[in-house]
């Protein structure tokens, strides 16, 4: 299934794991991250700097990191989620690193970023970024699990610009904003 546009949202229902992937060839270091929220309001964060951990809280782990010093090819990066108890939202975000590094825009709308989220059952909803919006880091869906019917993901493609990443609050305002 196609999240084609903004706004866009399909039924991720219960799952043992979800599989996130992130696929580029441009010639750019994206990173793909997960800012999430538990049920407590405690906010979080797994990327590059904390891989986060499948066995424990957040129960979210990040392959590696790839496209280091802009280079181009076949780059990817997974996200594993297995378990969602605990949490109400899981922002998906991709940054263009070294765009964030010095507080400029990022190359979004010229590269071929691709997210695709997998369940176990093999069911794939593909996330296209919908957004005209300038910017060096790019919500691209959310995962809202406040519903008791299941979790669903959401389009969300919303981008905004960041010099340096120095916070965890400075993502909530792009991502609340």
């Amino acid at each position: 299934m196609e999240l084609k546009q903004k706004g866009s949202s399909a039924n991720v229902g219960s799952f043992k794991q979800l599989m996130v992937t992130m696929k580029w060839t441009t010639a750019a270091d994206f990173d793909l991250a997960a800012a999430y929220e538990d049920k407590t309001g405690k906010k979080g964060l797994v990327y590059f700097g904390e891989l986060g951990d499948l066995n424990a809280f957040p129960y979210m782990q990040l392959s590696g990191d790839e496209g280091v010093g802009d280079k181009g090819g076949n780059n990817e990066e997974i996200m594993r989620i297995t378990k969602l108890d605990d949490i109400k939202y899981v922002w998906i975000l991709c940054w263009d690193y070294g765009k964030v590094q010095e507080g400029s825009p990022a190359r979004f709308k010229e590269s071929d970023v691709t997210l695709s989220v997998m369940d176990d059952k093999g069911t794939a909803h593909k996330v296209t970024l919908d957004t005209g919006d300038l910017g060096n880091v790019a919500l691209i869906a959310t995962i809202d699990n406040t519903s008791p019917i299941g979790s669903k993901l959401i389009n969300a493609s919303k981008a905004g610009t960041l010099k340096g990443l120095k916070t965890l609050q400075q993502l909530t305002d792009i991502i609340e904003g």
